[in-house]
């Protein structure tokens, strides 16, 4: 008679670990999916919309600290952003024009808005 118990108990326990199995199994699933989907609209030049779909996602900065961190670091006038996603990286492009009418090449990792390059433009 305890070897029947032990019987019921141990197919017990194998059916709650495939149940676990399973719930894992879906819930990795689930998350690879969410990741393909949410990767999938992006291309090398972003657009205002996803950009801003992104920093509402808390994956990037919002343009106004990344133009803030740009003047910082080089003060003049913006003219022109863009984003850009490389090597699995989002990259904020910023060009300012300096006090002596020189155009700088600002580029930002655009989640922490740290510089990454800056060099003079031709």
């Amino acid at each position: 008679m305890r070897s029947t118990v032990w019987i019921k108990r141990a197919m017990k326990l194998r059916l709650n670990i495939l149940k676990l199995s399973a719930v894992a199994s879906l819930w990795l699933a689930s998350a690879a999916l969410l990741l393909v989907s949410a990767v999938s609209f992006v291309c090398a030049d972003e657009s205002p919309l996803t950009a801003r779909k992104l920093s509402e996602a808390g994956l990037i900065l919002p343009l106004e600290k990344i133009t803030q961190s740009a003047k910082a670091i080089k003060p003049g006038k913006i003219l022109e952003t863009e984003l850009e996603l490389k090597k699995g990286t989002y990259i904020y492009e910023v060009e300012i024009l300096d006090s002596k009418s020189q155009v700088w090449e600002l580029k930002l990792d655009a989640k922490t808005g740290k510089l990454l390059k800056m060099e003079r433009d031709d």
